[in-house]
């Protein structure tokens, strides 16, 4: 797991290796500061000899600043080689979810992605710059600091291995015990961006029914269970400093029992036992022996949970799209004709993989204008939505010129279908770069046109700055009815072989949308048109009218024909002139 991550840091590798390297030689001069602290004093200060304490003490300051200067050096390429790393990182994975069909996005949440993409990176590129630096001091200081305790004396020395194993038992228990906790936080952050993403989105539903108290109870709870879940970790954490303290307490209690016994027995001769400037190079070991091994157990608590969030990370990285170009693709769409052939189909991550298409079998020739009605929930858009393959189809195929789409690159099929989705989506941005999604090298004559034929010229040249009106993430500053005519538009500035609208016309006036069905029908004629709608004035004069009812294909025909033939049809359009011509469902 770590060597695939690692991979990621491409060329922020050499600050990686790097900072190693200038961390052992922190290290080295740290240790060595203890020992010329014991020369200075055993022979500048106990002989009062100001030459010596001059020399040791210059000495001192060098090794200081230089360890010093190792230090930040350690500390600045550590911090260019996790933030690099986590740029890598973050951007494969924004790179890599492009490449994800429907069906790979329904298995993750996109709560649980922008977790992923944000707080587990984040916990990823500490632990990061902790393993190269911090992971690398603690371990190189615990071993060299007890080399040059026993090398004092090896007697004394013997009081660490005592402590070392109790606190190293008690520091493995808290790890322990806080693993589960860590483990489970990270798909609690799941929960709660889900709550807050919900809410920001239906900002506007929230106010007007007045349910701000409930969606603040929601967050609270969401973001309680966080709570609850760190402060048991916490509270478990806790006993780190305690345990430290106990430990660091109790050496340094020892070595000054018997380090001032062995002291006055030698007469404060270091050449035949222990002098007073070694005993105080023992205290200085004590301390970065223990510290050294409660950095390693917070190392471990850090590790632990950035364990989690690699598992999470490399789920979505190595996480391969379900729909694959064949290894000869066909990349030239002939013409718009659909046909689908025995078609079975259903959402694998969804619903417990409940199928939604059964047997169907339709046929529609190139330039025709198809109508799509039915219930809700009767599978129009799954239907739709296989013919620019974001599915793919469990059983039969679904070919478009004549070829199965399973067959096509992927984005020379798509290239030559233009899709206006249920749920239009504006980006922020002017109104022209919105469009050109559609084409990205549009002239503004072509844009102009395209958006006369979704009637929304009629607005735009309203605006002060027309085409280059700014629009809000989401389109908020657009009404409904002026959001879905910006996405046809956009649509058809493809100049596609296939054009599908599924419900796009439901915030339009009848009038408007008259217009633009009319639009298609002079403008566009060679174009295959499918279009989904509630009202049956919208699909009224299309070629075919198809009836969906619970995943099959009820009835097929024109107006004429289903008003004869078809009790649902009939009944729809019965429904809806009731109220006396409104055609308002």
């Amino acid at each position: 797991m770590i060597k695939k991550l690692f991979s990621y840091a491409g060329e922020y590798k050499k600050y990686a290796l790097t900072t190693p390297v200038l961390v052992c030689g922190e290290v080295i001069l740290e240790i060595m500061i203890p020992m010329i602290m014991a020369l200075l004093i055993d022979q500048g200060i106990d002989k009062g000899s100001m030459p010596t304490i001059l020399k040791y003490g210059g000495i001192l300051v060098v090794f200081a600043l230089i360890s010093l200067l190792f230090g930040i050096a350690s500390g600045r390429t550590a911090a260019m080689g996790s933030t690099g790393f986590a740029k890598n990182l973050r951007g494969a994975m924004f790179e890599h979810v492009q490449d994800y069909s429907f069906a790979n996005i329904d298995k993750f949440s996109t709560a649980s992605i922008v977790t992923r993409l944000t707080t587990d990176i984040s916990s990823v590129q500490m632990a990061f710059q902790m393993m190269t630096r911090i992971a690398m001091r603690a371990p190189m200081m615990l071993v060299f600091a007890l080399i040059a305790a026993f090398r004092i004396d090896s007697k004394i020395s013997l009081i660490f291995l005592v402590v070392l194993p109790i606190l190293g038992v008690g520091l493995f228990s808290i790890i322990k015990l806080t693993f589960p906790i860590f483990n489970r936080v990270f798909k609690k952050y799941d929960n709660l961006n889900g709550v807050v993403q919900e809410n920001l989105y239906g900002m506007r539903v929230v106010k007007s029914f007045n349910r701000q108290e409930y969606e603040t109870k929601k967050f609270k709870a969401a973001s309680g269970e966080i709570y609850s879940d760190f402060v048991k970790a916490e509270k478990l954490l806790a006993f780190n400093a305690p345990l430290m303290q106990f430990s660091m307490y109790t050496c340094m209690i020892l070595l000054s029992w018997f380090g001032a016994r062995a002291i006055v027995a030698c007469g404060n001769d270091a050449a035949i036992g222990l002098s007073t400037g070694e005993l105080i190079s023992l205290f200085t070991y004590v301390m970065q022996i223990l510290m050294s091994l409660m950095i390693i157990s917070m190392l471990g608590v850090m590790l632990t949970m950035a364990k989690a969030s690699a598992e999470r990370i490399l789920e979505v990285l190595e996480e391969e799209s379900t729909l694959q170009d064949p290894e000869n693709p066909v990349y030239d769409v002939k013409d718009g004709s659909i046909s689908f052939e025995n078609v079975h189909f259903s959402y694998k991550h969804t619903d417990g993989g409940k199928e939604v298409l059964t047997g169907i079998n339709l046929k529609i020739e190139s330039g025709q204008t198809i109508g799509i009605i039915g219930a809700t929930g009767s599978a129009k858009s799954s239907l739709v939505q296989l013919i620019p393959r974001l599915y793919d189809v469990d059983e039969g195929c679904v070919k478009v010129g004549g070829v199965d789409v399973r067959h096509y690159h992927v984005e020379s099929l798509r290239q030559q279908i233009a899709f206006v989705l249920q749920k239009n989506t504006l980006f922020s941005g002017t109104i022209k770069e919105n469009l050109r999604w559609g084409k990205e090298d549009a002239t503004d004559e072509e844009i102009e046109k395209a958006c006369k034929l979704a009637c929304a010229d009629e607005f735009i040249s309203k605006f002060e700055n027309g085409y280059d009106t700014y629009i809000e993430q989401g389109g908020t500053n657009v009404s409904g009815g002026q959001k879905q005519r910006l996405c046809i538009a956009r649509a058809i500035l493809k100049n596609p072989k296939i054009l599908i609208l599924d419900d796009s016309t439901s915030a339009v006036d009848m009038k408007t949308d008259a217009l633009i069905r009319q639009a298609f029908a002079t403008e566009i004629p060679d174009t295959t048109k499918i279009i989904i709608a509630q009202r049956i004035a919208s699909v009224q004069d299309a070629d075919q009218i198809i009836i969906m009812d619970d995943g099959k294909i009820n009835a097929v025909g024109n107006h004429e024909y289903l008003m004869e033939n078809s009790d649902i049809y009939r009944e729809i359009y019965e429904s809806q002139n009731r109220q006396g011509g409104g055609l308002n469902a």
